[in-house]
């Protein structure tokens, strides 16, 4: 069932800046961990917050991108996409990650930015893509 593309368009601009900021958030975390206490904002450093914003992100990404595919039939912005999600979801759950600042903050940053542009990549291939006689759906 395909989306207006008013929709798609505001799904992915939305999932590039939410993908890009949580990167921002990631590559800033160590420093944030001296400040938070004395902010009073240790609760949005907190383990539950990094699994709600991963699922969040996991669910907005496929939906968007899996949405985008089903319009354009590429799927390069599913092949960063797929990395992107395995380096957040590895960051969140693998062990030894997950307890090392740097090595934890370097993954997520990295998988944030991933996230953020395949979002930009599909936007652009949603807008690349015309609808007349060689369209297949």
């Amino acid at each position: 069932m395909p989306l207006p593309a008013a929709l798609t368009q505001f799904l992915d601009r939305f999932g590039a800046a939410g993908s890009l900021l949580c990167a921002v958030h990631c590559a800033a975390l160590p420093a944030l961990l001296a400040v938070a206490p004395s902010l009073g904002l240790s609760f949005w450093l907190s383990e539950g917050v990094e699994q709600a914003v991963v699922i969040f992100v996991t669910l907005l990404g496929l939906s968007s991108l899996l949405w985008g595919y089903c319009r354009h039939r590429a799927l390069r912005a599913l092949c960063v996409l797929v990395p992107g999600l395995a380096l957040l979801w590895a960051g969140l759950l693998h062990e030894g990650l997950h307890h090392s600042q740097l090595p934890h903050a370097l993954v997520m940053t990295l998988g944030g930015v991933l996230v953020g542009m395949a979002h930009v990549l599909n936007l652009h291939l949603n807008r690349r893509h015309v609808h007349g006689p060689s369209c297949a759906h």
